[in-house]
């Protein structure tokens, strides 16, 4: 289910450009940088000024007629603030033009203006002064079409009751496709100070490929952090916001910071790089985590990096071993509110809706602290989350972003800078932009240029932020040309699989997309990629609920899917099998409705998915019937099991250890609010919850010390025995195998489940001499017999009882 609009994220800042392979921070140079001029008479770069071409003592007497017209030596020319004339407007940035003008920056110092370098792409220092700060910042946007680009400088207002003022207007010089321009005296900038974005223009109107508009400035794509509204979701004045329009997104930078530019890792600090096979993953909102108000965090930490960070060790005593976080790139949670519209109500807080690949949501910084705060508590959050052996893969969002199609666009960045290059079109169409996201565009992700957008993305985030891995969203539209053909090799996802520093982190697709193109068990991988397996998640639902007809499938999924990765060089843990995932019903919702129920969101429910496969046990929704709540908990642990014994990469869900409900919304992407977060009341509070939450993790941890259940390899017919005769029996909803121990020496493993509404008189196999089956789990039994790690109970005799609609697991000892 795609959330019934668009999705965001889209920012980006270069961490090892391809053509400069020198490595650097956004947050500080790591390379060799050149020392502050000491002589006003010193240019950077190639200055196209004869002042810097004369000797010094020449240089400094001309220096001083040029300064009594509000120049200096080698200054490329500038726009006063807000006062462009039209022959301003018309000068190309590769003609010379004798104006210029001192504009004092937040220091006192006079910013001036050379040509500066076409790489790298993004702002980058350039010198500093004799204490060490920035004195000179370079900035390079690609476009292949644009005219003329010119680079706009603004300050901040400390107080933040005004929107960013424009100071200067810099015009950028081309060279070949990129425009650049190097910015002096700037030191003091930063998100406390100044903040910078792109003014372009260009031939042809809507009736071409191209969206120009030089009244806006645009967010630069490779903009390392991003100045916009400071609190989540609520409207203020330093966010510029006009009606349809949007709000007003700029570039941001910190070269200069200490605790951010040098991070402390910690001296014992090293990342957790957990075995694919011994990876237990948790699906989780950052928004959500923590916002309700029984997270007993302060008001202000609620929903950030921080309050993730110090509720940490629920996650460790919960036992899973890595984070999968909903989008935490910059993104516009109030996209739906810049016009009237039946959405306008909602706040988006799954994030899927990129305004920069490279900045941290700002937002997420504790009490507004800003894109520069955000981005040290990001740092702080991985460092802690290692130090607890768990890792973090980052959900991803390069299939679109949040500018929408031509149908009530948003002009933000890419599609003002170069939407012909940014994004697939069909020139041939009246709507010229292709949607196989289901939010109006499509990233033109094969394109060269975007494809190494994409990619110095990916390295920044695991250089700068130590992020163990990535989830692809949409994933199959990453596999399409420019027009949106099918590729069988996608230069993009070939790249990321070959790349020495991405190839050694945790890949996963989506393999889908909203266009048709589904690739579960196809998505071209190079034996690198995991996948979301989708097929495991219909398959494992219909089985548990009772559907004839499906034992075989569901075998064959809790063997590790091996119909659909066992070739080449593919394991089991490429599948990431998944019962419950953000975009669908809860856990609890699963077994408690039986349609969506998605009124809330404004679509008269038409949004989200209709293929669930859920029962809701008897009754649509809440009941106080006694009976068939029993039932539905017998349900959940059922789910839960089936998911920790097969073979693959499991993945749950955040708040489904104690049994969170949306209400049986099951597209809760825009609602903000308690029906949506994690609800620590419920958990610690309510009995029920906490029982439940103690299988659930107990499961999980017996799943980790098991060597049966994290395979790396295939099952053989030595592994595994499956006690059936007859699987041709659509009737059948009863399966149980044997998972055999002994060539690894450790306990065999016994496994039954049961989805018929009646008793099941069940022979065990026979045990190996001097042994004898302990009752590990049973779905039916109440906490705390339900499931008792040590298997303390022994069975006698050869038949085990299985009740309706339920699972057991006994240990060979």
């Amino acid at each position: 289910g795609r959330p019934g609009v668009h999705v965001r994220r889209g920012r980006l800042w270069c961490v090892q450009s391809r053509a400069v392979r020198a490595k650097r921070s956004p947050f500080g140079p790591k390379r060799t940088m050149r020392p502050a001029p000491k002589s006003d008479a010193s240019t950077l770069g190639r200055s196209r000024s004869v002042v810097a071409r004369l000797p010094a003592r020449t240089a400094s007497l001309t220096r001083s007629k040029f300064t009594g017209l509000g120049a200096r030596p080698g200054a490329w020319p500038t726009f006063p603030r807000n006062r462009r004339s039209k022959a301003a407007r018309k000068v190309s940035a590769n003609e010379s033009m004798d104006i210029g003008g001192r504009v004092e920056g937040t220091s006192g110092a006079e910013l001036w203006a050379s040509e500066g370098e076409p790489h790298p792409l993004g702002p980058s220092p350039v010198t500093r002064t004799a204490d060490g700060a920035t004195s000179a910042v370079n900035f390079a946007v690609v476009s292949e079409n644009a005219s003329s680009m010119s680079l706009c400088i603004a300050t901040v207002a400390e107080d933040g009751a005004s929107a960013p003022e424009i100071l200067h207007e810099f015009p950028m010089r081309r060279t070949k496709n990129t425009f650049h321009v190097c910015v002096h005296d700037i030191q003091g900038a930063g998100p406390s100070g100044l903040v910078y974005g792109v003014r372009v223009e260009g031939e042809g109107g809507w009736e071409t490929a191209h969206r120009w508009d030089s009244a806006r400035v645009l967010l630069d794509p490779y903009a390392p952090l991003v100045y916009g509204r400071r609190q989540f979701g609520i409207r203020d004045a330093q966010e510029g916001f006009q009606q349809r329009a949007g709000s007003m997104f700029w570039g941001a930078f910190e070269f200069d910071d200490p605790s951010l530019c040098s991070f402390d890792w910690g001296k014992d600090y090293a990342k957790p790089q957990t075995r694919w096979e011994d990876t237990v993953i948790y699906e989780m909102s950052v928004r959500l985590f923590t916002s309700d108000e029984s997270s007993f965090l302060p008001e202000g930490t609620r929903g950030t990096f921080e309050g993730l960070r110090q509720k940490i060790p629920h996650l460790k005593s919960l036992g899973v071993t890595c984070v999968e976080l909903l989008p935490i790139f910059e993104y516009d949670e109030l996209e739906f509110r810049r016009f009237p519209n039946p959405r306008d109500h909602m706040t988006n807080v799954w994030g899927y809706s990129h305004i920069s690949f490279f900045a941290p949501m700002s937002r997420f910084a504790k009490d507004g602290g800003g894109p520069a705060r955000a981005a040290l508590e990001f740092k702080e959050l991985v460092r802690d989350l290692h130090a607890h052996g768990i890792e973090v893969v980052l959900d991803v969002v390069y299939n679109h972003t949040a500018e929408g199609g031509d149908t009530k666009p948003y002009l933000l960045s890419f599609r003002g800078i170069d939407s012909s290059m940014y994004y697939m079109q069909d020139p041939d169409a009246y709507e010229q932009m292709l949607n196989y996201s289901g939010c109006g565009n499509t990233v033109n992700a094969n394109h060269p240029v975007v494809t190494n957008l994409i990619l110095d993305s990916l390295r920044h985030w695991v250089e700068e932020y130590h992020v163990d891995g990535f989830r692809f969203d949409l994933a199959s539209a990453l596999c399409r040309n420019p027009r949106g053909t099918p590729l069988r090799n996608p230069p993009l996802i070939g790249a990321i699989a070959k790349d020495p520093i991405l190839s050694k982190v945790k890949l996963i697709s989506e393999p889908w997309d909203c266009g048709g193109l589904y690739q579960v068990g196809s998505f071209p991988n190079w034996d690198v990629w995991a996948e979301w397996n989708g097929k495991y998640r219909d398959d494992v639902r219909r089985f548990i609920k009772g559907d004839p007809g499906m034992k075989s499938a569901f075998a064959t999924r809790l063997a590790g899917s091996a119909d659909l990765y066992n070739y080449n060089r593919r394991k089991p843990y490429h599948s990431v099998n998944f019962v419950i995932a953000h975009d669908g019903f809860t856990l609890n919702d699963l077994v408690s409705y039986d349609a969506k129920h998605n009124e809330d969101n404004g679509e008269e429910s038409r949004d989200g998915s209709n293929d669930n496969f859920s029962w809701n046990c008897g009754v649509e929704g809440p009941t106080s019937l006694e009976a068939i709540q029993q039932l539905r908990v017998r349900q959940r642990k059922n789910f839960h099991l089936a998911l920790m014994v097969s073979q693959g990469t499991p993945m749950v869900l955040m708040g489904d250890e104690y049994g969170r409900t949306t209400a049986g919304n099951n597209n809760t992407y825009g609602l903000d609010r308690r029906m949506n977060y994690f609800r620590w009341d419920q958990l610690e509070g309510d009995v029920e919850a906490k029982d439940y939450h103690r299988f659930y993790a107990g499961v999980i941890h017996y799943r980790r010390g098991s060597p049966l259940l994290g395979r790396s390899e295939f099952l053989g017919s030595r592994d595994i025995t499956w006690h059936e005769s007859d699987w041709e029996n659509d009737e059948s909803c009863f399966l149980s195998f044997t998972l055999h121990g002994e060539a690894m020496g450790t306990r065999s493993i016994y496994v039954a489940f049961n989805a018929h509404d009646y008793w099941v008189e069940n022979s065990l196999p026979r045990p190996r001499d001097g042994k004898r089956w302990h009752r590990v789990v049973d779905t039916n039994l109440s906490s705390p017999r339900d499931f008792d790690a040590e298997g303390a109970r022994g069975i006698d005799g050869a038949v085990y009882r299985v009740a309706p609609y339920s699972a057991i697991l006994l240990e060979e000892k």
